[in-house]
């Protein structure tokens, strides 16, 4: 059989008999006057398990809502990652090529004619794809731009018919000119 806390304290000898007693006429009392009504009950411990509760329901709701912020961002760049495996143009070799600005340096990319008028003409975009850059349609693009506009380089405004006020409409652009 087990023995209660009061009498192992009294076994151990760190009690003696009379202050066993005198705790337990002090616990006696407490609990009449509480049941009378003349004292209140010490609600601190509870009032403070109540708190405690609290703040880790806060403190978990938290770290919860981290975590489902984290998961939403590997899902995002996980649809960045496959929009652009799945809509990038081959990569060409010439000696031509596109130059366009990244992070205030130039950069350079080789293209063919095609390429070129459609980058400059906003159909096609340039984007950052595994330390290097993709060229791809401007519908991926855009859903990209959605999700994560750091990766989208170039991305020109689509160019519409000229304009009839234009001055120098009657004049043409050499076809050797490049940058």
């Amino acid at each position: 059989m087990a023995l209660s806390l009061r009498d192992q304290l009294l076994k151990a000898g760190l009690v003696n008999e009379k202050q066993a007693k005198q705790a337990t006429k002090q616990k006696q009392k407490q609990q009449r006057m509480e049941h009378k009504g003349q004292v209140e009950k010490d609600n601190s411990q509870q009032l403070a398990a109540e708190q405690a509760r609290a703040e880790k329901l806060a403190r978990d709701q938290e770290l919860n809502r981290q975590q489902q912020e984290k998961a939403e961002q590997k899902a995002k760049a996980a649809q960045v990652k496959q929009l652009i495996e799945a809509s990038r143009l081959p990569k060409l070799t010439t000696e031509d090529y596109y130059n366009f600005a990244d992070d205030k340096k130039v950069k350079r990319l080789p293209v063919n004619d095609l390429v070129r008028n459609k980058l400059s003409s906003g159909s096609l975009a340039i984007v950052r794809h595994g330390g290097g850059y993709e060229v791809i349609p401007r519908e991926a693009a855009l859903k990209i731009q959605e999700r994560d506009p750091r990766r989208v380089v170039l991305l020109n405004t689509p160019t519409e018919a000229p304009d009839a006020d234009d001055p120098y409409a009657a004049y043409q652009v050499p076809d050797d000119l490049m940058w």
